[in-house]
């Protein structure tokens, strides 16, 4: 998909004063970071898988209203691009979001061509555990992916395969400390403005997100706030609440 016209934030500049992704950006990074998505047109469902490393967007150019003079009248078939944010650790509850893109064709759609596909754009839907957020153009145009999108899963796994004693060393940055025994905790999501972990007890289960020093404007940034993480996280004198 296209995004027409530049965009209003740039692309490597956190907002000033943000401490997490806005429902814009948090639904580009769903999209940059998609393995598959399923697409909804005149009733027929079709899976589209092996997106690795392509912005679905980079396939579809949404519009405000048709292209064309008069096209209010003739039909234009509705289409519903539906993507799943999986975690890539073994937490529970593993879905993190689902983001959908709902608008009607103003061109054929063919997952196979190689030409964009036109859509008029209606909104974009973004369903989290803190509740349903809808998206217009201009937010979803100005947006840009988290620049750890495309790292994350990767780095996630890497941290908790390899080096699972840091992240039971990261509990000592939770505040409030936990009061009751946490099972277990594991990485669930990254991105510019911090990690968060996923606090596991016997019933249920929270999130908790521990910020960076500063925002990160590209992936090369990445290794120092997570060290400095770290070394907060030592300074810091409290016992974690995990059973030995």
């Amino acid at each position: 998909m296209r995004l027409s016209g530049p965009p209003a934030t740039p692309a490597d500049r956190p907002v000033p004063g943000a401490s997490r992704p806005s429902d814009a950006e948090r639904v580009r990074s769903v999209l940059a970071a998609a393995h598959s998505m399923t697409v909804v047109t005149d009733g027929l469902r079709t899976e589209v898988r092996h997106l690795d490393g392509t912005d679905p967007l980079g396939r579809l150019h949404l519009h405000l209203h048709p292209a064309e003079p008069g096209g209010h009248g003739e039909h234009r078939p509705a289409i519903r691009l539906e993507f799943t944010d999986v975690a890539p650790t073994p937490v529970r509850d593993r879905v993190r979001a689902r983001a959908t893109l709902l608008g009607r064709l103003l061109t054929p759609y063919d997952d196979q061509g190689a030409d964009s596909t036109c859509v008029e754009f209606r909104r974009a839907v973004l369903e989290t555990a803190d509740g349903r957020s809808y998206v217009g153009l201009d937010e979803l145009d100005a947006a840009r992916p988290d620049p750890l999108a495309p790292y994350e899963a990767g780095m996630l796994t890497h941290l908790l395969d390899d080096h699972a004693e840091l992240v039971t060393l990261l509990l000592r940055l939770v505040r409030p400390a936990p009061v009751t025994a946490v099972v277990r905790a594991l990485p669930v999501a990254m991105d510019r403005y911090g990690i968060t972990l996923r606090l596991e007890e016997r019933r249920g289960h929270r999130d908790v997100r521990l910020p960076f020093p500063s925002p990160l404007d590209d992936v090369e940034q990445s290794g120092a706030q997570i060290q400095a993480l770290f070394s907060a996280a030592r300074r810091r004198s409290h016992r974690n609440t995990l059973p030995a």
